[in-house]
């Protein structure tokens, strides 16, 4: 069976929305967009790319696949982070898409997530990574099919905005695995589901 990890960049009040840029996300009337770029540094860079040297397959929402496919899938930077995202297989749960055929890679999970999810966790092969899809993460912790957390802890609140732990979701205990703290007050804290 596949593993599932998330990694996630939040502030101190729970909040993922439109980490960023200014007009990543604004629904809700969100006003704080952009607030997590002046916090990166090469602590960040190094730990972020140790997770990438680890993940095998990425899974996503539509809404954050739309994003990384304008951000990252046009790109032709030689940046490792682009040249990753784009070989990598990309899996993407949706309700409404048609296809993912605008990005390389991209196979369609079609229909709720939790279902279609689990089935592929299911599938032999390569382990699952999810960076950002806040809603599509709700959805799978609901359901228990998530096995790791990296966050990303910024030193800041906003008091506004969508958290990554809202709705119903079942009691769910993690252990600390490891964690480092980056010289602007990040904490990169990784958990494995109990």
């Amino acid at each position: 069976m596949r593993s599932i990890s998330v990694t996630m960049f939040v502030t101190l009040d729970g909040v993922v929305q439109g980490l960023g840029r200014p007009d990543e996300d604004t629904r809700g009337g969100f006003a704080h967009g952009g607030w997590g770029p002046r916090y990166n540094d090469e602590v960040m860079g190094r730990e972020m790319a140790k997770g990438m040297a680890n993940a095998g397959h990425m899974l996503f929402g539509r809404r954050t696949w739309e994003d990384f496919l304008r951000a990252w899938g046009r790109a032709t930077d030689g940046n490792p982070f682009t040249e990753h995202m784009n070989a990598a297989t990309k899996y993407v749960a949706s309700r409404t898409l048609d296809d993912v055929d605008a990005w390389q890679n991209s196979i369609l999970l079609r229909g709720e997530a939790a279902e279609t999810v689990a089935e592929l966790k299911a599938r032999p092969g390569g382990d699952l990574a999810i960076n950002g899809s806040a809603s599509l993460v709700q959805s799978l912790h609901a359901a228990g099919l998530i096995d790791r957390y990296t966050l990303l802890i910024h030193p800041l609140t906003l008091g506004a905005g969508r958290r990554l732990f809202e709705g119903p979701a079942p009691l769910t205990e993690f252990d600390l695995t490891g964690s480092v703290t980056t010289p602007k007050g990040v904490i990169i804290a990784h958990y494995n589901r109990r």
